[in-house]
């Protein structure tokens, strides 16, 4: 696994060992950022299920301003370390929150996010409804927020009332869509 594109380029990243973490392809990862590059520059950024923090790093070096990467699992958090010092060292441009997405989204709130990843392992669903609702009732979204939902292609979960789908890809087993908030007329 490597960063794709901008200023970290080529550069591998470190994964946790095992099946806990499932990380975004490079090819599936490459097609995502090319269809929200221009949401990137200067964007902040959380990812909610960092796992090695792939998402977030490329972002970050793609040009996003800021990332928050949350991970409750230890081996992710160390590898989503590894690969932030590896990449950036000692920096403010990168928070990693160790904590459950709940707990993240709390300690946050205050925050607003022009692009936000969940990528919840797949035996999880509710929390793609739990971190939609809790972003969204919040006001944790900028008005050109984008969310990029990583699901498995038969995911049986309805995303709560205030989003749309703009975009969504399928990638053998998996789906990536994008939504915003919904504009009411």
């Amino acid at each position: 696994m490597r960063i794709i594109a901008g200023e970290f380029k080529g550069r591998r990243l470190a994964a946790p060992e095992g099946l806990a973490t499932r990380p975004t392809q490079d090819k599936i990862r490459e097609a995502l950022f090319s269809m929200i590059q221009l949401y990137v520059p200067g964007a902040t950024v959380l990812d909610l299920f960092g796992g090695t923090g792939a998402l977030a790093l490329e972002a970050i070096s793609r040009g996003a301003e800021s990332v928050y990467i949350c991970d409750i699992s230890r081996p992710a958090q160390k590898a989503i370390e590894t690969n932030i010092n590896a990449l950036l060292g000692e920096t403010d441009r990168v928070t990693l929150i160790k904590a459950d997405y709940r707990v993240a989204l709390k300690l946050l709130s205050d925050k607003k996010f022009d692009l936000v990843f969940l990528d919840p392992p797949y035996a999880e669903e509710c929390a793609y409804t739990t971190g939609l609702s809790y972003l969204l009732e919040h006001d944790m979204l900028g008005s050109e927020a984008i969310a990029v939902v990583e699901k498995r292609k038969n995911a049986s979960f309805v995303y709560p009332e205030g989003f749309e789908v703009i975009r969504s890809r399928n990638y053998s087993d998996t789906v990536i869509e994008l939504l915003r908030r919904e504009v009411k007329l």
